[in-house]
């Protein structure tokens, strides 16, 4: 017995949930929410943003651009009552005590390889 495939009053399985549902029109999905799922079944899910993290304030070294002052997780240089810049994660030297940044004890390094 021939199927009808267009025909309002018929039933149709949906092409999503493969639930029976009544015809009504065009449809092909039993709903929106089976439609909106094939739909996101088709285009595959989306990349992930990359975030870039920084690094936490507490770890972060800042420095005066007025009087050179650097300072440990501290934005705002009192002497000067200016906003310090950012210069990177970083830390108190073992030796010193005194705020280094990480980029400033890797920019004077040579890597060399040996074979």
């Amino acid at each position: 017995m021939p199927v009808a495939v267009r025909d309002d009053g018929e039933t149709m399985t949906c092409l999503h949930c493969r639930k029976v549902f009544p015809v009504s029109g065009r449809s092909r999905y039993c709903g929106n929410a089976c439609r909106q799922r094939a739909y996101r079944a088709r285009q595959g899910t989306p990349p992930l943003p990359v975030v870039l993290k920084r690094a936490p304030k507490e770890s972060t070294i800042y420095y005066c651009p007025e009087c050179d002052t650097r300072y440990l997780g501290a934005q705002y240089c009192d002497s000067c009552d200016r906003f310090c810049r950012r210069l990177g994660a970083g830390g108190l030297c073992p030796c010193c005590d005194e705020p280094v940044a990480l980029k400033d004890l890797i920019e004077g390094v040579t890597i060399m390889f040996s074979d």
